[in-house]
């Protein structure tokens, strides 16, 4: 039941993100982060060796509902995203927002 759920989620995931480029729009908001706002993260959750995040994706991730997060953990790597690193920036930013413990790695 878990896992069928968890598809369920993925597929709203990229359905939300489908409808986004196709409307243009730049007001779809996920998790309280701006998907237009996503790339300022990716290079400190991608690759083999990623950087530390920059002082904009800090200041996202600070503004973050990792609660909600943790439901599109699964759908992360359809974007190249690793679910381990994403739910490292917390800490790494010196975030006070704890990691719900469904997300930690």
């Amino acid at each position: 039941m878990a896992k069928a759920s968890e598809k369920f989620l993925v597929h709203c995931l990229v359905a939300i993100l489908l409808i986004a480029l196709v409307e243009g729009s730049n007001e779809l908001v996920i998790c309280n982060i701006p998907l237009t706002k996503l790339d300022l993260c990716r290079p400190a959750v991608t690759g083999k060796y990623p950087p530390a995040p920059t002082k904009p994706c800090c200041s996202l991730i600070k503004h973050a509902n990792l609660t909600c997060l943790c439901n599109f953990k699964d759908a992360l790597p359809a974007f190249n995203i690793d679910p381990a690193r994403a739910f490292a920036l917390p800490k790494k930013c010196k975030s006070n927002l704890p990691t719900p413990p469904q997300c930690q790695a």
